[in-house]
C-alpha cells in the first residue's frame, strides 16, 4: 500500500526540475535504533541509483535555540533527486518496496514535502 500511495504522490510530477523530499517519519517509540538500522542498509543503494544526489536520514539535534522543537521519535529523511523522474524510478525499485514493508512494524506514520527551487 505505501509503495501505491508513493507512484501517486508522484504522478503529476512533470519536467525536468530538480526535486527536494522532506520526510518526517514518526518512529514507534523504542524503534528507533531499528529505523536507522534498516534506513542505512537501504541508503548505500538508494544513492547508487542514477539521478540520486542525495539520501540522508537526520535526527533533531539540540541546538538550545528558543524556536527549536525537539522530538527523539521523528526522523527527517532528506533527499535531493535530478528529476521527477528519477524519483519515479527510485519509487519502483525493488529495494524500495522491500525497504517500505519492512518499516511498517517500525513506525507510526509520515508526511512528505515535495519541492522545487522558487
Amino acid at each position: 500500500m505505501a509503495e501505491l500511495q508513493w507512484c501517486m504522490l508522484t504522478e503529476g510530477l512533470r519536467g525536468e526540475v530538480m526535486i527536494y523530499i522532506v520526510v518526517s517519519v514518526r518512529v514507534k517509540p523504542g524503534k528507533l535504533s531499528e529505523f536507522l538500522a534498516l534506513f542505512g542498509s537501504v541508503a548505500p543503494v538508494v544513492r547508487r541509483e542514477k539521478g540520486c544526489l542525495q539520501y540522508v536520514a537526520a535526527t533533531d539535534f539540540d541546538s538550545g535555540l528558543p524556536l527549536q522543537v525537539l522530538d527523539k521519535d521523528v526522523v527527517t529523511i532528506l533527499e535531493k533527486w535530478e528529476s521527477p523522474e528519477a524519483l519515479r524510478n527510485h519509487l519502483a525499485t525493488p529495494h524500495m518496496a522491500e525497504y517500505f514493508k519492512k518499516q511498517k512494524g517500525l513506525t507510526e506514520g509520515s508526511s512528505i514535502k515535495i519541492l522545487t527551487e522558487a
